[in-house]
């Protein structure tokens, strides 16, 4: 027996196509739009209109589509933005309560991730990598909060990046002996800097004969290497039992055998267990949300202690031990993201105090 799913699916396909399967059923979707609404009402819908419904994410399909578009988010049914290049703009799009609703319902079928009452927080992955955030009343005031944050498939190598103008020649040396003599490199950056982008591109140079775990909240990095797996956090079931958080992945990353250990995002206690699987002589790869390569550093040692039991000492020492290079990235007021500084931490003469030696910076 066909499942409902694969049903769904086919008559996607088919209206993506255009061919006769496909026109037969926009045309039937025109007919009961008459027939329930009244031809005048009816005819505000066009045939592209009936197919972005039908064949994907509705109205929201186009601009997911578009390769400009970094990321959109909805905050009601008149309030629909896009950004591209870093800049956003109000785009002239309805989306109604219940349609915005529909559309989350369909993201997260193949998710297997639930939003409602008792869990309003939603992440998950889109079928084509993108990643989706949702927040639902009472959390939020009164609509549902949704954004999709797109990744740019463009975006593979060091190279990529070095023809965007996000690296420089020399920086990418760097980078490079770094990745290939096996060292552990923090990224860090703000929110869209390109953190992500720049753990996948140093993916990219690893040699085939590694082997990538990867651990993240939501699937987001991506990587063409022939042995990598990935593993993503699950919430907790409706008897609040069942969560895996990334502190238990880090950990059941070190039983599968990984020579490249990367943790999408170190922001909480998982920090420490990451520290401690580094030091056993895994190199890494990682980012964390700061503004500075001495800031990540700091950040670093704070989470850590607030893992618990341990002494800024021993995190500091396990830190120099560990991270071989943190690299900075930002995103200029144009949108052109760039990589800020490369460094290292050292220690501050003989106190046990972290400092950064510069390795690279603009000229």
């Amino acid at each position: 027996m066909t499942s409902t799913d694969s049903i769904v699916d086919r008559v996607r396909r088919a209206v993506l196509s255009g061919d006769d399967l496909g026109r037969s059923i926009v045309t039937e979707v025109k007919r009961a739009n008459e027939r329930a609404l009244g031809e005048a009402e009816a005819s505000e819908f066009s045939e592209s209109d009936v197919t972005q419904r039908l064949s994907g994410f509705g109205v929201l399909q186009p601009y997911l589509d578009d390769p400009t578009v970094e990321e959109i988010w909805v905050n009601d049914s008149s309030a629909v933005f896009v950004a591209r290049s870093g800049r956003h703009e109000r785009i002239p799009t309805h989306l109604a309560a219940d349609e915005l609703r529909t559309l989350v319902e369909r993201m997260l079928r193949r998710s297997g991730r639930r939003v409602d009452v008792s869990q309003p927080f939603v992440d998950a992955s889109l079928p084509d990598g993108s990643r989706l955030h949702v927040v639902i009343p009472p959390i939020t005031k009164e609509h549902w909060s949704l954004n999709i944050r797109k990744f740019s498939a463009a975006v593979r190598t060091l190279d990529d990046l070095v023809t965007r103008g996000t690296v420089a020649p020399d920086a990418k040396r760097i980078l490079q002996v770094a990745v290939n003599e096996g060292r552990t490199v923090l990224v860090s950056g703000a929110t869209q800097a390109g953190k992500t982008t720049m753990v996948c591109a140093l993916l990219s140079e690893l040699d085939s004969r590694e082997r990538i775990v990867t651990v993240e909240e939501t699937f987001e990095i991506s990587t063409r290497h022939p042995d990598a797996v990935g593993m993503q956090c699950r919430g907790a079931s409706l008897d609040g039992v069942g969560e895996v958080t990334l502190r238990r992945l880090v950990k059941e990353a070190l039983r599968m055998r990984p020579t490249r250990l990367v943790v999408g995002e170190v922001r909480g206690d998982e920090s420490l267990d990451l520290l401690v699987a580094l030091n056993s002589g895994i190199p890494g790869l990682c980012t964390i949300h700061a503004n500075s390569t001495s800031d990540a550093i700091r950040k670093l040692v704070t989470l850590c202690q607030l893992a618990g039991g341990v002494s800024e000492a021993f995190v500091t020492s396990t830190i120099l031990a560990t991270i071989d290079l943190v690299v900075h990235c930002r995103m200029d007021g144009d949108g052109q993201r760039r990589v800020e500084a490369i460094a290292r931490p050292v220690a501050l003469g003989g106190s046990g105090e972290l400092t950064m030696e510069s390795l690279w910076a603009p000229k």
